[in-house]
């Protein structure tokens, strides 16, 4: 459901030392969405995150792919170790949400994880391994088919919702970006997240580091799908909407549409 940096970063770099005006030129032309990112007009491509993430959390979200048969037991074993890490106070580690998809992957869960950045994250991870969590963790694999798992970092224009409870469910929409385009997208959805916030509150928006790289997700809360649809007609009646969705089209390689319902333990509900 949800591909190296490095790579990128150096070819940035090695543009930048030879052609410094145009790059800084073309810098200045896209960085015009967050407010960190109106003030680096100056900086370099490979500062993608810094212009365009909050910088201060990382959000890991976790892909498991279950057994048909083995639903209900994975629940249990998923709320057990999910609970567990949450009220450890040693981890520092806050459960963002948990969710069963419905409409897209069947059979699969997704967790979001939120750290304080990868320092906290090696702290939570070492901790996990060497306590009662990596049994409660161990209890679960039985019932996997896959797993897999992506470091991600905020964007800084939509912080992650606290816990609430709501009801309704969750759709997680994820964009596989063209290499480089990741500044664009920032300034293309501020505004256009900006502007269907008319109709409805967004729950966070995150962008990959680790992991599967080039890719961007959000998430959306409805009462319902109609009331999804009718959520999202509406938004064609905003300026901006259907600029933003041109514009997605043209940066995008690919993009998915999953409908979640939250588990019973989620914070997130």
């Amino acid at each position: 459901m949800f591909t190296s940096a490095a790579r990128r970063i150096a070819a940035s770099s090695a543009v930048a030392s030879s052609t410094p005006k145009r790059n800084i030129s073309v810098v200045q032309s896209l960085l015009h969405g967050s407010p960190e990112a109106k003030q680096a007009g100056d900086v370099e491509i490979q500062q993608h995150s810094k212009l365009v993430g909050r910088g201060k959390y990382i959000h890991e979200l976790e892909n498991h792919q279950v057994r048909p048969d083995k639903v209900e037991e994975y629940k249990k074993a998923a709320e057990r170790y999910y609970k567990g890490i949450q009220s450890d106070t040693r981890l520092a580690v806050k459960l963002t949400g948990n969710w069963e998809t419905i409409v897209g992957n069947q059979d699969t869960f997704v967790h979001i994880l939120e750290y304080e950045n990868y320092a906290g994250y090696d702290k939570a991870l070492a901790l996990v391994k060497s306590s009662e969590h990596n049994e409660a963790y161990k209890a679960m694999l039985p019932f996997l088919k896959g797993r897999s798992s992506q470091l991600n970092q905020e964007f800084a224009f939509l912080p992650t919702a606290p816990p609430h409870a709501e009801g309704g469910i969750f759709e997680l929409r994820s964009y596989q970006l063209k290499p480089g385009s990741l500044l664009e997208w920032e300034n293309t959805w501020r505004k256009g997240i900006e502007a269907r916030s008319k109709w409805v509150a967004p729950v966070g928006a995150w962008f990959s580091q680790v992991g599967h790289l080039h890719q961007v997700h959000h998430m959306w809360q409805y009462p319902d799908l109609h009331t999804r649809k009718e959520t999202r007609e509406k938004a064609w009646q905003l300026d901006g909407w259907a600029e933003t969705v041109s514009k997605t089209s043209q940066l995008a390689n690919s993009m998915d549409s999953f409908i979640l319902t939250p588990l019973s333990f989620s914070p997130l509900n």
